[in-house]
């Protein structure tokens, strides 16, 4: 694991983006301003142009490299909670191997700066509804000695049925919370774009150990 993988993950994560972009979209525009996935896409282009300098360092520091510029380029409440969670994983990184277990520890570490940076939790009807319960499984099967195989199959269903489960929640962060009760019968854009990044680091990771 190093920079070039970290690369190969941005670029899996911004394909599926591209992709899914008009459905993001309309999502936002339901129960927020419309911005989310335009503001991610103009990180992800960021990252792409820095690919050398990412690809050039070991995996930590390449994180570290792709916080800086995310915060840099990504606008609303978008930029600061991303920056959170790739520095997170960066500093976990060093305090951690670089395996299965390790992982575990780095992208809960992650998860954490987030929850930090957003003073949010499960429930909320934001990302954290799908990143929570997909570091608590991550650990759950850590703990059962669970197969890299068998991680990146259980992990993308996690975040698919934690997405879900946002469309009946009462957003209480960010413009969807302006709407009270009106906010429930939406799936959160935030939460639908997460899911689809975890199954798209998912997906290529899998391809590697094949």
């Amino acid at each position: 694991m190093n920079g070039k993988t970290v690369m190969a993950c941005i670029e899996a994560a911004h394909a599926t983006l591209k992709q899914n972009t008009d459905e993001i979209a309309l999502l936002d525009q339901q129960i927020g301003d419309g911005d989310h996935i335009f503001n991610l896409l103009r990180g992800m282009e960021a990252l792409l142009a820095a690919r050398g300098e990412i690809e050039a360092t070991a995996f930590g520091p390449s994180l570290d490299v792709a916080a800086a510029k995310v915060l840099s380029t990504v606008g609303g409440s978008s930029g600061p909670l991303f920056f959170s969670l790739l520095s997170g994983m960066s500093k976990g990184a060093a305090a951690h191997a670089l395996d299965v277990p390790g992982f575990s520890a780095i992208f809960a570490a992650g998860v954490d700066a987030v929850g930090q940076r957003g003073k949010t939790g499960v429930g909320s009807k934001t990302m954290m509804d799908v990143l929570i319960p997909v570091a608590n499984r991550y650990r759950e099967l850590v703990a059962t000695g669970a197969s890299a195989r068998a991680l990146l199959d259980e992990l993308p269903r996690v975040a698919h049925l934690h997405m879900l489960a946002t469309r009946d929640m009462l957003a209480t962060k960010g413009r969807a919370s302006f709407l009270g009760e009106r906010s429930r019968g939406h799936i959160d854009p935030g939460a639908r774009s997460s899911e689809l990044m975890i199954a798209a680091v998912c997906a290529y990771l899998a391809q590697r150990i094949e």
